[in-house]
């Protein structure tokens, strides 16, 4: 199971005018390229292809990546996102104060990609808005799961790659359904990532 350590345990380690359409029109109406592109250079970023949009049905959060200090997962996050593979997964461990974790496609924190990464471990601190990787505790075994935290963690500095920092929308990541209990596992249903895409690709 790819979890994350407690604290005393890591001390050692333009909108369209569809007014007059149904629903089911609207739904197949194509964007065009002039309004995806309003749409893409909406959201300020640095770099479009180092930035992730993912969406929740409380709003959207935006996540700059820093492939500069986590380079090989960096690229296969934008490897994963650019499959779906993110797409409809839960945020199945919510922990109040902690952090929110997703990225098993068993929802249950036991699955992945079936990819393991050597760990990237660098300088920057778990605060709040960090994106994390989970992993096991062999050191190279983050796969596909991910967490954000919800406020200063730095007990798990050096003990985790940092890939990415949510600039826009943290509120968002604030309103996720919590889970129980010490292992913060959430109940069914859980809140689920709607769509994750790299904000070049809009």
């Amino acid at each position: 199971m790819t979890d994350l350590l407690g604290k005393s345990e890591t001390k050692n380690i333009a909108k369209p005018n569809t007014q007059k359409l149904s629903g089911n029109e609207t739904k197949k109406l194509e964007m065009s390229s002039t309004r995806a592109k309003k749409i893409k250079h909406s959201y300020d970023v640095k770099d479009a292809e180092n930035a992730l949009l993912l969406k929740t049905k409380y709003g959207d959060v935006i996540i700059e990546m820093f492939p500069d200090v986590a380079p090989n997962h960096v690229a296969r996050i934008k490897e994963l996102v650019r499959q779906g593979f993110y797409n409809g997964l839960k945020f199945h461990r919510v922990i109040e104060g902690f952090m929110a974790q997703a990225g098993c496609p068993r929802g249950d924190g036991t699955g992945g990609s079936g990819k393991k990464l050597k760990a990237e471990f660098n300088r920057m601190r778990h605060q709040r808005g960090t994106v994390s990787m989970a992993r096991a505790m062999n050191p190279d075994s983050a796969d596909s799961q991910f967490f954000i935290c919800y406020a200063d963690c730095p007990w798990l500095d050096g003990q985790y790659t940092i890939w990415g920092n949510v600039i826009s929308g943290m509120e968002f990541v604030d309103m996720l359904k919590k889970g129980g209990g010490q292992s913060g596992m959430v109940a069914d249903p859980a809140d689920e990532i709607v769509a994750m895409s790299i904000i070049a690709d809009l």
